[in-house]
């Protein structure tokens, strides 16, 4: 039966479909804590209609979820975040972001399932959070790189001081970010992709 309201299926948008020169293919996640900004350097960076879980913050989630420093934060995510970018004609991304509170954290393992690397993004207000992620992904073998989220009002360390205090080798890339700003985040998921390349084509140390 047919309905005024209802739509006739008209298939992906134009700008929703790969190039034809796309050759490669790549799985990111970004990781972080709370609040850190994940849904929006997705939302910022993507050519796609990102796709997100976010849902309102309700009394349940009071005593459970630690909300201190970001407490005017309304929304959350409950499961992903989804977007794309194409870096060059032949290479794309498919980022997938994942939940920051800790009782979602079970659904990472599903979320890492064929990644090649991730973007830990971090709050200088807030940087205690990022500690047991890091420490997951090292426990994973993931490739990370950090990307510092530049919050307005936040505190300014310099990276050396805040490598120090994430106790990260001088291997794993530091960067400035604004989640906010496509060019910005578009530079952290270059820098990823760069550090994977010098891991593929590093020398081995001998035996």
């Amino acid at each position: 039966m047919d309905y005024k309201t209802s739509e006739i299926p008209v298939g992906p948008r134009t700008e929703d479909t790969l190039a034809a020169t796309t050759t490669a293919a790549v799985k990111v996640v970004i990781v972080g804590g709370f609040g850190v900004g994940k849904t929006t350097l997705v939302g910022s960076v993507t050519e796609i209609r990102p796709l997100t879980t976010e849902e309102t913050m309700t009394q349940a989630g009071v005593g459970v979820d630690d909300t201190s420093g970001v407490e005017r934060k309304t929304a959350t995510t409950v499961a992903m975040d989804f977007g794309r970018i194409s870096l060059n004609e032949r290479l794309v991304l498919y980022l997938f972001g994942t939940p920051g509170q800790e009782r979602f954290w079970f659904l990472w393992n599903g979320l890492f399932e064929g990644a090649l690397g991730a973007v830990v993004l971090i709050d200088t207000r807030r940087l205690e959070v990022s500690f047991d992620v890091v420490g997951r992904l090292e426990e994973r073998g993931v490739p990370f790189v950090v990307a510092v989220n530049t919050f307005p009002g936040a505190p300014s360390y310099p990276m050396q001081d805040l490598r120090a205090a994430m106790d990260l080798p001088d291997s794993v890339p530091m960067i400035d970010c604004d989640a906010r700003d496509r060019g910005s985040c578009r530079d952290v998921l270059l820098a990823l992709t760069r550090y994977l390349h010098s891991m593929t084509t590093a020398t081995p140390e001998p035996l």
